[in-house]
């Protein structure tokens, strides 16, 4: 009857072999990989992948909103997120509705 430690010795053999085996395929399937990106011309983008680069740059890329209240007086816009600007307040404490300054 073969005994725990000879399993656990059994297991670890088997598992080098498998990763020995895992790395030569590896090696195999990159240069299959490669050939055929270089035979068909294609780029990462055409893979779908981005560079970290690109993809954080695109992340922090943001449209700018359109103004959506304009002060008559001055022309200054808010778009109405956010604070409410200083004559956006002083228009609506005296009594006027924020509709009349849509654009």
């Amino acid at each position: 009857m073969t005994t725990y430690a000879e399993l656990q010795q059994k297991i670890a053999e088997l598992q080098s072999q498998a990763e020995e085996l895992r790395k030569r395929e590896l090696a195999e399937i990159i240069a299959d990989v490669k050939q055929k990106i270089a035979a068909y011309g294609l780029s990462a983008a055409d893979l779908g992948f981005q560079s970290s680069r690109e993809s954080a740059a695109s992340q922090k890329t943001k449209t700018a909103l359109k103004a959506k209240y304009r002060d008559p007086a001055t022309g200054e816009t808010w778009v109405g997120r956010g604070a409410t600007p200083k004559w956006m307040r002083a228009y609506i404490e005296a009594g006027r509705n924020k509709d009349e300054f849509l654009i």
